[in-house]
Protein backbone atom coordinates (compact mmCIF):
# COMPACT_ATOMS: atom_id res chain seq x y z
CA UNK A 1 0.00 0.00 0.00
CA UNK A 2 0.83 3.48 -0.78
CA UNK A 3 0.68 6.50 1.59
CA UNK A 4 -0.36 10.13 1.42
CA UNK A 5 0.78 12.44 4.17
CA UNK A 6 -0.87 15.73 4.31
CA UNK A 7 0.50 18.16 7.23
CA UNK A 8 -1.45 21.36 8.31
CA UNK A 9 0.38 24.26 10.10
CA UNK A 10 -1.33 26.76 12.20
CA UNK A 11 1.44 29.64 12.90
CA UNK A 12 -0.27 31.61 15.09
CA UNK A 13 1.72 34.66 14.70
CA UNK A 14 3.24 35.04 11.15
CA UNK A 15 5.24 38.00 12.10
CA UNK A 16 7.59 36.21 14.71
CA UNK A 17 7.47 32.97 13.61
CA UNK A 18 7.20 32.89 10.09
CA UNK A 19 11.33 33.22 9.30
CA UNK A 20 11.91 29.62 11.26
CA UNK A 21 9.16 28.18 9.89
CA UNK A 22 10.20 29.13 6.18
CA UNK A 23 13.87 28.01 7.04
CA UNK A 24 12.52 24.72 7.69
CA UNK A 25 10.50 23.99 4.94
CA UNK A 26 13.29 25.29 1.98
CA UNK A 27 15.70 22.56 4.17
CA UNK A 28 12.91 19.68 3.41
CA UNK A 29 12.16 21.19 -0.11
CA UNK A 30 12.82 17.78 -1.75
CA UNK A 31 9.98 16.14 0.39
CA UNK A 32 6.83 19.00 -0.43
CA UNK A 33 5.18 17.72 -2.94
CA UNK A 34 2.44 20.47 -3.13
CA UNK A 35 1.98 23.83 -0.76
CA UNK A 36 -0.80 25.79 0.08
CA UNK A 37 -0.89 29.13 2.55
CA UNK A 38 -3.51 31.01 3.35
CA UNK A 39 -3.89 34.12 5.92
CA UNK A 40 -7.18 36.32 6.70
CA UNK A 41 -6.81 39.40 4.52
CA UNK A 42 -9.81 42.39 4.50
CA UNK A 43 -9.31 46.15 3.88
CA UNK A 44 -8.70 46.93 7.52
CA UNK A 45 -6.81 44.02 8.99
CA UNK A 46 -3.98 41.50 7.51
CA UNK A 47 -4.05 38.88 10.06
CA UNK A 48 -1.11 37.77 11.98
CA UNK A 49 -2.13 34.31 12.04
CA UNK A 50 -1.95 31.56 9.53
CA UNK A 51 -2.02 28.34 7.73
CA UNK A 52 -0.40 26.18 5.62
CA UNK A 53 -1.03 22.68 4.56
CA UNK A 54 1.83 20.27 2.44
CA UNK A 55 1.53 17.14 0.72
CA UNK A 56 4.28 15.41 1.47
CA UNK A 57 6.22 12.99 -0.92
CA UNK A 58 9.23 11.69 -0.60
CA UNK A 59 10.75 8.96 1.90
CA UNK A 60 8.76 8.00 5.23
CA UNK A 61 12.01 8.59 7.03
CA UNK A 62 12.76 12.36 5.39
CA UNK A 63 8.65 13.22 6.06
CA UNK A 64 8.87 12.41 9.88
CA UNK A 65 12.11 14.12 9.87
CA UNK A 66 10.48 17.46 8.42
CA UNK A 67 7.51 16.95 10.71
CA UNK A 68 9.70 16.67 13.82
CA UNK A 69 12.21 20.03 12.83
CA UNK A 70 8.39 21.42 12.54
CA UNK A 71 7.23 20.50 16.21
CA UNK A 72 10.64 22.33 17.55
CA UNK A 73 9.38 25.51 16.46
CA UNK A 74 7.32 27.47 19.36
CA UNK A 75 3.86 29.24 18.08
CA UNK A 76 2.86 26.86 15.92
CA UNK A 77 0.73 23.53 15.74
CA UNK A 78 1.66 20.57 13.65
CA UNK A 79 -1.33 18.07 12.49
CA UNK A 80 -1.27 15.32 10.19
CA UNK A 81 -3.47 13.07 7.69
CA UNK A 82 -2.64 9.84 6.45
CA UNK A 83 -4.16 8.50 3.77
CA UNK A 84 -3.62 4.87 2.24
CA UNK A 85 -4.37 3.69 -0.97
Amino acid sequence: MKEIRIIGILITDRIKEAGQTQRVLSNFAHVIKSRLGFHEVTEAVCSRMGIIMLQLGGSVEEQDKLENALNQIRGIEVRRMQFEI
